[in-house]
């Protein structure tokens, strides 16, 4: 196996070539909200930072749901297979919390929500044996959506050459989509996750970013021309005030790493320099060859100010796990300064 080779102050890392992987696995950590009704659509553009107005049947996009201080409550993807239906894939744990605070807003709206997530399954799709079962559903660019094997087919963005998917649809028909395709170890599902630098709020984040420190609106999660939602005026202002001076950033580390876990620099020891967003340990060379050893090295997405950026980072504590920073698969705004 060939792969790119990563120095950390405990020991070489060799990050896994994933070119090769495919398969599919039911993604039992996302659960399905649904919005159904006439004011479906509206009522969603009134409360999330994308617009759901606007969305088409052949499209995905990502949202956010935030608190009146702007800071994110949850990350989530929407489709909308029917005019009047949406569904929203988002942590399964910070589901029911978000779907409580959701109702307390319907009032009139003609919408109904609920978790739909014993009847709709997700499903992740990987790689080229997944590409050639989809066909024509496969999609050419990411967060395009056709219908597929009952279900909705959501094409997310490539991570080193890899192609994914998701499919989402009723319970009934998801034994049928994994049969159809070589089991893919959830390890490999969600070290690629990670490594596409998409940020999931979790339980042990919830309310602790803006979305501008998560690199949200780099990636299509915020629509600044969609109007008032909750917490919108400070997402506006980080947007439109002044730079940013926090941002996600991917890291590797040679043992475990947990969402939430503080984030400490060098530089600047004696305070937190930043969070722990998402997790996943590393593959193994072959995905086939089993999941990774527990404490083993993994990879994070973490948020981080921009002044850290070059000093030794550790998860933890200031002498805790070292981190080395690796490369997110897009581009930060150059004009942006750790100063």
């Amino acid at each position: 196996m060939t792969g790119v080779m990563i120095m950390t102050s405990m020991s070489q890392i060799q990050l896994p070539e994933a070119k090769s992987w495919g398969g599919a696995l039911l993604v039992s950590d996302l659960g399905v909200l649904q919005a159904q009704g006439a004011d479906a659509a509206t009522f969603l553009h009134g409360q999330l930072s994308q617009d759901t107005k606007g969305q088409a049947a052949t499209e995905g996009r990502l949202a956010a749901y935030c608190s009146a201080k702007g800071r994110m409550l949850a990350s989530m993807v929407t489709l909308r297979p029917e005019p009047e239906t949406f569904w929203l894939l988002t942590d399964r744990q910070v589901l029911p919390g978000l779907l409580k605070r959701l109702q307390m807003f319907v009032l009139r709206a003609k919408a109904v929500l609920s978790d739909a997530s014993a009847t709709l399954n997700v499903v992740g799709l990987v790689g080229e044996v997944a590409q050639g079962w989809l066909g024509e559903a496969a999609g050419s660019e990411p967060w395009q959506a056709r219908a597929h094997a009952g279900g909705q087919v959501l094409r997310l963005p490539d991570v080193q050459g890899v192609a994914r998917w998701v499919w989402v649809g009723p319970a009934s028909e998801a034994a049928t989509v994994t049969g159809a395709l070589p089991a893919l170890p959830e390890a490999a599902w969600r070290w690629l996750d990670v490594m596409s630098g998409v940020p999931r709020i979790e339980a042990t984040t919830v309310d602790q970013f803006v979305p501008q420190m998560v690199n949200f609106e780099l990636i299509g999660g915020v629509n600044f021309k969609k109007g008032c939602y909750p917490g919108q005026e400070v997402v506006a202002r980080s947007q439109y005030r002044g730079t940013t001076k926090r941002r996600a950033f991917v890291v590797h580390a040679a043992q475990a790493l947990q969402p939430g876990q503080e984030v400490f620099s060098a530089a600047d020891p004696a305070q937190p320099a930043g969070l722990v967003i998402n997790t996943a340990p590393m593959p193994t060379a072959s995905p086939s060859a089993g999941l990774p050893v527990d404490g083993g090295p993994s990879s994070a997405l973490i948020e981080l100010k921009l002044a850290a950026v070059g000093s030794a980072l550790f998860a933890g504590s200031a002498d805790g796990v070292a981190l080395t920073l690796g490369s997110l698969p897009y581009d930060l705004p150059s004009a942006e300064s750790a100063d």
